[in-house]
């Protein structure tokens, strides 16, 4: 009568949430002025939880062990990927990245990683937490 879904329905109605609640023990008025307290070591930030093994944060570049081969930049859909060509390096837009990892695969020197970053939003697209290089 019920069907399948009468289960996990019982679940999430009784159980808790599955995602971190907001990393502050109160809402903040501003959450900005709230992350700028936490740098300051003027508050404190909930821990999250782990990590789970594979996670897809903020990506990290490893600048000298680059050889400028551009394969990053052919699997990058959204062409959050740039190449810099004085330097024969790259510089990444991680407000454009989609965290699809396709770029860390395809590196033939191993040079780009998914680090542990998942607090990296910002209003400007361009501010310098948001450019790898």
């Amino acid at each position: 009568m019920f069907g399948p879904l009468a289960g996990e329905l019982i679940k999430q109605m009784v159980g808790g949430p599955d995602t971190n609640l907001f990393p502050a023990p109160y809402a903040p008025d501003s959450v900005t002025e709230f992350l700028a307290k936490v740098e300051k070591g003027e508050a404190k930030l909930i821990p999250p939880i782990k990590t789970p093994d594979k996670f897809r944060g903020k990506i990290m570049y490893e600048r000298d062990k680059c050889i400028g081969c551009q394969l990053c930049i052919k699997v990058c859909s959204p062409g959050a990927i740039e190449f810099i060509k004085e330097e024969k390096k790259i510089k990444i837009y991680v407000s454009r990245c989609i965290f699809c990892s396709q770029c860390n695969d395809i590196c033939p020197v191993h040079c780009l990683h998914m680090s542990e970053d998942f607090l990296i939003a910002d209003y400007d697209p361009y501010a310098p937490n948001l450019m790898v290089k």
